[in-house]
């Protein structure tokens, strides 16, 4: 499938890295056997990625488990081997009691985190970022042991809610899609200016991923989502980074991959601030 049909305003440095995308390979292969799928799983090998990155001068990658094959990484393990461990990283998704042994195979193969996902479009709960917290402390703890770090996907609502959780953390973490704070609600609504304050005054762990913009905007060619950006930017150029969330899944027939990124030179225009979200930053936090 091609989600490239434009052209690319700038070209990425060398050594620029995409930080959030996925792999779906044939279904006779790797099945999708989630209960709760959101999405009807594409074919999207890593030749396509790849033929993407190329048109874009991107030379590093992390892979990211999708939603649709649950705990079983196969799929993303076999691109990975295929991309060679130089060059890329991944996060999985496990158990978080998983065997020592399973997380050192993870570990060889090029892992370096472990998603904590819960469905970006889950409606308000009370109560239930403290059933997460069982999981997030036992990952934060091993985490720790071996060097990995977490990455969120939550809907804004819980990030908010889990604020005070990820002030505390002692490890690496990332927010995928901006937190999913909805853009409509702006820069202002409480949960992003506590990210923002976490950005600022934190203890550096927070990095948070430029990613996904369809999946917060309601405006015409996301423009509702630049203030985020360039606030995110403007907080802590050396804490974010991006991602094409490649191959888009539900958005897949509504997006072009190079129009998203052209967003990025829109957000930050000068060359030096892309060269930290794309190389410096990548490099800190996946230690390629």
């Amino acid at each position: 499938m091609s989600h490239a049909e434009g052209n690319p305003d700038f070209q990425s440095p060398p050594a620029g890295c995409d930080c959030h995308f996925h792999v779906f390979g044939p279904a006779g292969r790797y099945p999708c056997n989630q209960s709760d799928l959101r999405y009807v799983p594409p074919h999207a090998p890593i030749e396509d990625f790849l033929a993407l990155a190329g048109k874009l001068g991107l030379e590093r990658f992390v892979f990211v488990q999708p939603s649709a094959y649950g705990r079983d990484n196969r799929c993303m393990l076999d691109a990975m081997r295929e991309v060679g461990r130089q060059k890329c990283r991944g996060i999985a998704d496990i158990d978080e009691n998983a065997p020592d042994p399973e997380l050192e195979r993870l570990h060889k193969a090029g892992v370096r985190g472990v998603r904590i996902n819960v469905p970006p479009v889950k409606p308000y709960g009370a109560g239930f970022a403290a059933t997460l917290l069982p999981r997030i402390e036992r990952l934060r703890g091993r985490c720790a042991e071996i060097g990995w770090q977490l990455d969120f996907l939550t809907p804004g609502w819980l990030t908010a809610e889990l604020m005070p959780t990820l002030a505390k953390l002692n490890v690496d973490f990332t927010l995928a899609h901006f937190g999913l704070f909805p853009a409509k609600d702006g820069v202002g609504q409480p949960g992003f200016r506590r990210l923002l304050a976490l950005l600022r005054e934190g203890e550096r762990r927070c990095w948070v991923k430029l990613t996904g913009v369809y999946r917060m905007s309601v405006g015409p060619s996301f423009a509702d989502v630049a203030p985020m950006a360039r606030a995110l930017i403007g907080a802590a150029p050396d804490r974010v980074i991006w991602g094409s969330d490649y191959p888009h899944l539900s958005f897949a027939d509504k997006v072009d991959s190079v129009a998203l990124w052209n967003l990025l030179g829109q957000w930050a225009p000068d060359a030096a601030t892309r060269r930290k979200v794309l190389v410096d930053n990548p490099q800190q936090l996946f230690k390629f």
